[in-house]
């Protein structure tokens, strides 16, 4: 079974960065995209950031020119930079690594920012 683990999270105040990492482990099959989701309290999961195997990446508009999402291929890894970051920022952040007829979810990392 394929296991999905974040690092990075935890409490920062506004205006400050945080890195966030993700691992995939198991994997016995070629990855499509890798990416950063986050859910608020009482909001539903959106996506924050995403790169594909190719190396194109898409962000959400909220995030954009404030995140950096990057990833290595060979240790299916992938990273978001957050700088700049906003007490709206603050949820829990989720990894994704989808191939092309699955995807897996990690347990996710908190991100708290103070105002």
């Amino acid at each position: 079974q394929v296991q999905v683990v974040e690092s990075g999270g935890g409490l920062v105040q506004a205006g400050g960065s945080l890195r966030l990492s993700c691992a995939a482990s198991r994997v016995r099959f070629s990855l499509n995209a890798m990416g950063w989701y986050r859910q608020a309290p009482g909001k539903e999961r959106e996506l924050v950031a995403r790169i594909f195997s190719a190396g194109s990446t898409n962000y959400a508009d909220s995030v954009k020119g404030r995140f950096t999402i990057s990833g290595d291929n060979a240790k299916n890894t992938v990273y978001l930079q957050m700088n700049s970051l906003k007490p709206e920022d603050t949820a829990v952040y989720y990894c994704n690594v989808a191939g092309r007829w699955s995807h897996y979810w990690g347990k996710g990392t908190l991100v708290t920012v103070s105002s």
